[in-house]
């Protein structure tokens, strides 16, 4: 999603606030909104809940690993090194590594398994792919359409209906080569470390992490 609106329609908790006809009904419209507002002052997810959610999260990357690789390759099949370094085109015609290609396929049946079980328990605290830019107070962001430098996570544990009010931030990945699911954070100023320590910018109270399905959760 590439906007401010379109990362809001992938939260039911944006819209969920949104007027609607209830507006000409004023004794049902104040009720409503005394009920809205109960919620909105909800406390972040507690420990236990956000143990379910990671929980989830590392089901749903184990999920779209195994279609993905069985669809692929067959049952009970994986790429090895060699067909993950393999060149290959993509939709827009450019050279990528197999394993970019395979990450994608995971990445978009992961988002679905998200919405599907996050989004029926969770529906008030949890956005896919938010984009956040610096806003015009300093050390705060704010959500965006811009893309020259925003930060883009998958998945953003938050505030209730208040994205800009972060807890926690994940990014999935699907390691493809044997050293980068053994490691999959990398060396030391590795891409993904420092996407993890730009997370930490957005604030929230828990440590940015990826989801694998080979490790589950790890944190920089």
């Amino acid at each position: 999603m590439n906007s401010a609106v379109d990362g809001c329609l992938r939260n039911p908790a944006c819209v969920a606030s949104m007027p609607g006809d209830e507006a000409t009904i004023p004794w049902l419209s104040r009720a409503l909104q005394t009920a809205r507002t109960l919620v909105t002052l909800k406390e972040f997810l507690d420990e236990a809940e956000v143990r379910r959610i990671e929980t989830i999260l590392v089901e749903c990357a184990k999920e779209a690993d195994f279609l993905v690789n069985e669809r692929e390759y067959g049952p009970g099949k994986y790429p090895d090194d060699a067909e993950c370094d393999r060149l290959v085109r993509d939709k827009e015609g450019k050279e990528v590594k197999r394993a970019i290609e395979l990450g994608n396929m995971k990445h978009e049946l992961a988002f679905a398994c998200v919405q599907r079980r996050l989004f029926t328990e969770f529906p008030d605290n949890v956005s896919v792919e938010p984009r956040y830019a610096p806003g015009p107070v300093s050390g705060q962001y704010v959500l965006t359409n811009r893309w020259t430098g925003s930060l883009r996570p998958d998945i953003v544990l938050h505030f209730a209906r208040n994205p800009t009010k972060v807890q926690c931030v994940y990014d999935f990945k699907f390691p493809c080569t044997s050293a980068s699911k053994s490691n999959p954070l990398g060396p030391d100023g590795s891409k993904a470390r420092q996407q993890l320590l730009e997370y930490d910018g957005l604030g929230g109270n828990c440590p940015s992490g990826i989801v694998t399905p080979q490790l589950g959760i790890s944190h920089e």
